[in-house]
């Protein structure tokens, strides 16, 4: 058997994998930024949602990061990674609650997409990494919801 041809066959669902393990990193970067810069009163329930959020992102890349290894890849190390979340960079005003969470729902959504592209990708061909994939979506759907409740909330203060 040759077992550079799982790798082979594997080249489109790892290559996706691979973007959304960075996708959860550079989401764990940002979150531990926003849950450490936020200021003022109204900033301790989302900052403290944020630093739940992190261990649980975390978990979602380990969890990437095996699968990439069990079906033949290479997880990427730091400079393979490219980084997109604009909207999640630290603010210059640190009592932004408001910006925080719309870069947390900008965030979300992203990763919501790129979830949804690897169940496509994967239906039919891997159904192990579509079931991952299926799971990982959910814990990000209710984190998009979580933040779109905080958002409602924090407009109308």
């Amino acid at each position: 058997m040759d077992y550079n041809c799982t790798a082979m066959n594997n080249t489109e669902i790892i290559q996706e994998l691979s973007v959304a393990y960075g996708m959860e990193l550079e989401t764990v970067q940002n979150y531990i930024a926003a849950s450490v810069n936020l200021d003022g009163v109204r900033s301790d329930v989302i900052k403290k949602a944020l630093a739940a959020d992190i261990v649980e992102e975390l978990g979602h890349a380990r969890t990437i990061a095996n699968r990439i290894k069990t079906i033949g890849g290479v997880v990427p190390g730091s400079f393979d990674l490219e980084k997109h979340q604009k909207s999640l960079q630290p603010l210059d005003d640190t009592t932004d609650v408001v910006g925080v969470i719309k870069g947390v729902i900008d965030a979300e959504e992203g990763a919501i997409a790129q979830y949804n592209k690897i169940i496509k990708i994967c239906d039919g061909v891997d159904y192990v990494t579509q079931d991952m994939a299926i799971t990982l979506l959910a814990g990000e759907e209710d984190h998009r919801r979580e933040f779109i409740g905080f958002l409602t909330e924090y407009q109308k203060g």
